[in-house]
């Protein structure tokens, strides 16, 4: 199949470029980066700095990939960008290095689309089938969880976690963690509920979903403290995986603030 390289395009001496990979007119390749098999580099991206690019990716126009971190304190220490498989990464989309002091390592998985753009900083951790719409940011240090949605225009502060299967909605400034199958909304984002259309769209069980609704109105009652209804929840839907991995995210980091509801659930 061999490598397809546009005679505009420059790719330095030491770039990897697996078989099957297509570099577009006027695109830069860094020397430190490395490209999987069959992915496509369309025109005027730039990938630069200690960057890995999976296989079967689509990277659009203008899109710049390794990137330095928006941090003071990096002096160009060799860092590194890994991004997984299959993922469609659109135009103008951002996606920065690590830093030495947040582990040296920005971390994007599989099967994600990353619209027209939206940026992921510096020592991010994002999962699998993640999904960022036009001009949605995540600071420094953001862990998201598998199948989240980030809505347009949304921005998630830095060190913010944001459990599997969330969203994020439009226009939402989100400071504080998110639960596994929340929804939240606003500015600043607050818990709205839970993810009931995305729940539904990825075939979970009347069964699991009827158990994290019971369990929600448990957690975010208003009587008793935060802590007696988590224990409450968790002894109730001990058996209940999706209902425990809530429990599990809240109890994993209890110097985090949480989003919660604005009103009585």
């Amino acid at each position: 199949m061999g490598v397809e390289i546009h005679p505009t395009a420059i790719v330095a001496k030491g770039a990897e470029l697996a078989d099957g990979v297509g570099v577009g007119p006027y695109s830069i390749i860094g020397e430190h980066v490395k490209i999987g098999p069959r992915t496509q580099v369309l025109a005027h991206v730039v990938i630069e700095g200690h960057t890995t690019l999976g296989a079967d990716c689509t990277v659009r126009n203008f899109a710049n990939l390794g990137g330095p971190p928006h941090h003071t304190a990096y002096k160009g220490e060799p860092t590194e960008l890994r991004i997984g498989d299959r993922n469609k990464l659109w135009e103008h989309v951002t996606m920065h290095i690590g830093t030495p002091d947040g582990g040296g390592v920005t971390q994007v998985g599989d099967d994600g689309m990353y619209m027209a753009t939206s940026h992921v900083g510096h020592d991010c951790e994002v999962g699998d089938n993640v999904i960022l719409a036009h001009s949605a940011t995540l600071g420094g240090h953001v862990h998201v969880g598998d199948f989240v949605m980030v809505s347009g225009l949304a921005a998630v502060h830095q060190y913010c976690r944001i459990g599997r299967y969330a969203f994020i909605g439009g226009l939402a400034a989100v400071t504080k963690d998110v639960i596994p199958y929340g929804l939240v909304w606003g500015n600043h984002a607050h818990l709205e509920g839970l993810n009931l259309v995305g729940l539904k769209r990825r075939n979970f069980s009347r069964e699991t979903i009827s158990e994290l609704r019971s369990a929600y109105r448990l957690m975010f009652a208003e009587e008793g403290t935060f802590q007696e209804r988590l224990a409450d929840a968790a002894e109730t839907y001990g058996s209940a995986a999706a209902v425990m991995e809530i429990i599990d995210f809240i109890r994993a980091d209890a110097s985090r603030p949480l989003c919660l509801p604005e009103r009585e659930v």
